[in-house]
Formats: C-alpha cells, sequence, structure tokens
C-alpha cells in the first residue's frame, strides 16, 4: 500500500494513477508500435487487476505485497551512467559470444560487439526497431503475450518503453552464440518493465543466452514479457541465468510458439535472486515440433522462486520433455506448477514431465504441483514430482571414506542439479556453470559474480 495526500492507494490503483497521469510521457519516449497497443492493455488491467492468492496460477506467489512499494519508473529515460564491462565478469570461457548488454530496459549502445553479424540478423532496442520497422514487428508484437491471458502481460504492455529484439531471418544459422547481459542500475529503488521479442524465421538457427544481474544495493522490481517464435525447422536454444541479490524482485512471462519441425531447448537457472517468479507458456502449434524445457533453483536464506509452465500440445506427433529441479536450505520457498495440456487433434504426442526437489533445511517449503490435462487417446505421457532430504545413507558412506560432512552434503547437492546442468549443449556454458554452482554450494558465491556489489 502506497500513502497519498492522506489517503491510502492499493498496489493496483497505483499503477492505474500512474498511468492515467503519465500516458502522455509513456506514449513520448516509446514506439507507435507500443503505444498502440496500451489502450486495450489498460482496459485488461482494470477488469483483472494484480492477481490475489486466490487466483490459481498465482497461489504461491503474493503478488499484492509485490507490487504495494511505491517504485521509481524511469519513464522520461533518463541514461544511468553504467561501464558494463567495470561492473561485470560475465563472461564464459571459449564460448566466444556476441556479447550485448541492456541496462534496465533500454538497450545499451555503447558497448557492441565488432563482429558484423549476418546479412538480415537484428539485435538492437525494441523502440528503435519498432520506430524504424514496424511492419517487420507488428505480426509478432504482443501477439503471444495477450494482455487479457495475465495481468503482467497487461501491465507490463501498459507501461513498457523498450526493450530487446532479436531477429534471425530464414535460412541463416547463426554459429556465434548471442549473448544478452541484462544489467538492473539505479540510484533509487526501481521498477522496469522490459520487453523482449525473439524472431527466428524458417530453417534458421540461433543460440541465445540471458544473464540477468544487479549493479545496485537497491531494491528493484521486474516486470519481463519476452515472445518468441520459431518457424518452421528452424532450432534455437535459449538459456536464462538469473544471478542478482536479495533485493531484486523478477517477475519474468515466456511465450513460445513453435511451427513444423520447429526445435526448441529452454532453460531456465535460479543462481542467486531475492523473488523470482517465471512464467513460461509453450504453443507446439506445427507437427513434429519439439521442446525441451528445462529449470534448476538453488535457494538459500529467504529466497523464493516460483517457476509455472504450460505446454500446450495443439497438433498431432509432438514431444515435450520437461524437468525441474529446486534444492533448498534454511528458509528458502520453492514451488513449482506444470501443466502439459494435449488437445484432441493432438495424437501421436509424447510427453514427460518431471520435478524433483531436495529440501536440505527442516525450515525450507517446497510446494509442487505436476498436471496433465488430455483430450486425445493416442498418447504416450507421463509426470511426477518428488521432494526428499540428503540420502543419510549416502552421506554416512562418504564420511566413512574421508570425506567431511560439509563436503558430502555440497557434492550431493551438486550431483542433484546435474541432470539439468548436463543438458546444456554449450560445451563452455555447461563447464562454467558447474563451476560456478559448486562455489555457490559452497558459500563462495555470494551474489553476481564479478559484481562491484557483492566485491
Amino acid at each position: 500500500m502506497d500513502s497519498r495526500g492522506g489517503r491510502t492507494v492499493s498496489a493496483q490503483e497505483q499503477y492505474i494513477e500512474l498511468f492515467r497521469e503519465q500516458r502522455t510521457l509513456i506514449d513520448r519516449y516509446a514506439a507507435p508500435l507500443m503505444n498502440d497497443q496500451r489502450d486495450a492493455a489498460f482496459e485488461s488491467f482494470l477488469k483483472q487487476g494484480l492477481p490475489t492468492r486466490k487466483t490459481e496460477k498465482y497461489k504461491y506467489t503474493d503478488m499484492q505485497q509485490l507490487f504495494a512499494p511505491n517504485y521509481g519508473v524511469n519513464l522520461t529515460r533518463v541514461d544511468f551512467p553504467v561501464n558494463p564491462y567495470d561492473s561485470f565478469k560475465c563472461s564464459v570461457p571459449n564460448l566466444s559470444t556476441l556479447l550485448y548488454f541492456v541496462v534496465n530496459d533500454q538497450f545499451y549502445t555503447k558497448a557492441l560487439p565488432q563482429a558484423q553479424l549476418p546479412e538480415g540478423v537484428i539485435v538492437d532496442s525494441l523502440r528503435s526497431v519498432a520506430t524504424e520497422r514496424p511492419e517487420l514487428l507488428k505480426p509478432y508484437y504482443a501477439q503471444l503475450a495477450k494482455s487479457d491471458l495475465d495481468p503482467v502481460n497487461a501491465l507490463n504492455t501498459m507501461l513498457a518503453q523498450d526493450g530487446l529484439v532479436i531477429f534471425i531471418p530464414r535460412g541463416v544459422r547463426m554459429e556465434r552464440t548471442l549473448q544478452v547481459v541484462n544489467i538492473l542500475r539505479s540510484d533509487v529503488d526501481l521498477m522496469v518493465n522490459r520487453r523482449v521479442l525473439v524472431v527466428v524465421e524458417e530453417n534458421a538457427e540461433a543460440k541465445l543466452l540471458f544473464c540477468d544481474h544487479a549493479s545496485d544495493d537497491r531494491d528493484f522490481l521486474v516486470t519481463q514479457v519476452t515472445e518468441v517464435f520459431v518457424g518452421e525447422n528452424a532450432h534455437l536454444e535459449l538459456y536464462d541465468l538469473e544471478s542478482t541479490h536479495a533485493k531484486s524482485h523478477r517477475i519474468a512471462n515466456t511465450y513460445v510458439r513453435q511451427e513444423r519441425y520447429a526445435t526448441a531447448n529452454v532453460t531456465t537457472i535460479t543462481m542467486h535472486n531475492g523473488l523470482t517468479r517465471n512464467q513460461t507458456e509453450v504453443q507446439l502449434a506445427g507437427e513434429n515440433a519439439e521442446i525441451s524445457l528445462n529449470g534448476c533453483a538453488v535457494l538459500d536464506k529467504r529466497q523464493h522462486a516460483d517457476n509455472n509452465t504450460l505446454i500446450h500440445h495443439i497438433v498431432p506427433s509432438c514431444q515435450s520433455n520437461e524437468l525441474y529441479k529446486y534444492v533448498l536450505d534454511e528458509q528458502a520457498v520453492g514451488a513449482f506448477a506444470g501443466m502439459v495440456l494435449v488437445d484432441a487433434a493432438a495424437q501421436k504426442t509424447l510427453s514427460n514431465e518431471v520435478n524433483a526437489n531436495l529440501c536440505t533445511s527442516p525450515d525450507a517449503h517446497m510446494y509442487t504441483q505436476p498436471m496433465l490435462e488430455i483430450y486425445a487417446d493416442d498418447v504416450k505421457c507421463s509426470h511426477g514430482s518428488t521432494v526428499g532430504q540428503l540420502n543419510d545413507q549416502a552421506m554416512f558412506y562418504m564420511q566413512q571414506r574421508g570425506i567431511a560432512k560439509e563436503d558430502a552434503r555440497m557434492l550431493l547437492k551438486f550431483a542433484f542439479v546435474g541432470q539439468v546442468i548436463d543438458s546444456i549443449r554449450l560445451e563452455p556454458l555447461r563447464d562454467r556453470l558447474h563451476f560456478l554452482m559448486e562455489k555457490r554450494f559452497r558459500g563462495e558465491l555470494s551474489k553476481c559474480e564479478g559484481c562491484k556489489v557483492c566485491n
């Protein structure tokens, strides 16, 4: 709640007032394509409001409390001074990425890769591309992340002024990984509304690595809406690594649509955070499409991570594999709700969903809800979840062979998340994450790697 002029304003009311009072300013610093969506988004937000815990999808995360503080919003696009190379060491040895930066929600143009992109490939500011080439983005922007589907979509669409576009035209197969470092930077508590649009056209191929960091010890609230289109016979690997700090709050909605013979590998790793809610929804809209959806969260203290997923099998002969693992210590809270929906037309569906969780403290809490909803009769679908503790027999066995108790605990936790890390196809990234995860379990990686806040 926020107090203004002697009256109490609810969480959603403060954003309704902000939009009404600052609409002209919001539009001025954004693209017409984005502005065209705001009225419908505002109407949707008025109808839905912010979700409460009575809303099924949001029952594990208190959104009202999360959005209640009066955060600053950078509507006039103030340029926050930052040198990303001084602030962060987010390099992955031998990966040879094309490295880009987004500061809060603004594409950073002062540090761009020297290498030239293949013809037609775009990695740029959403605002800039939507202004200069609106016809290119109009078929995609706000087409998956409908405002009436989710109140966070509506709020983000109301307020977002910039973000990132990655466009891979048909037939282009990117050899090098595109790495995007999202930096949270502010001198005051800040709300960031970031938009991301990824288009991989027919017969194209791309590998994307997103890394989230925070360079200031401030409260940050991030809403991020990502729309991903994977065209016919296209291939996409998307890796999302969050490594921020305890005052960072991230609400990220990701929507993926795949056409015929499209394959996607989407991996989300929460290594350091305050509160995180990731919602990932996949549409398998073309026959013989395949999705591998993986996630891992390592939580301690009072950290919170909530992953909500939906894989929608719309047409026949598609395959989905889903694996999420959590390790929770101290008073951490984890939540996983995963739905696999198989339409009546989606015969010959193959689907497997697993959520496995390790609670290493009696005060840690894990909520798990794997779900199947099947309307076809010729399918092979399975799902399951487990919540357990460290294996006492394995601990005893390792200690009998001279391994210290804390080292034994670390090794068991490391082995538990190894299945998710090993699913990463980029070998240098996989090796780097093995190294960082070991440091994380040893308590040597207190926040984000290389960040001045940590050092």
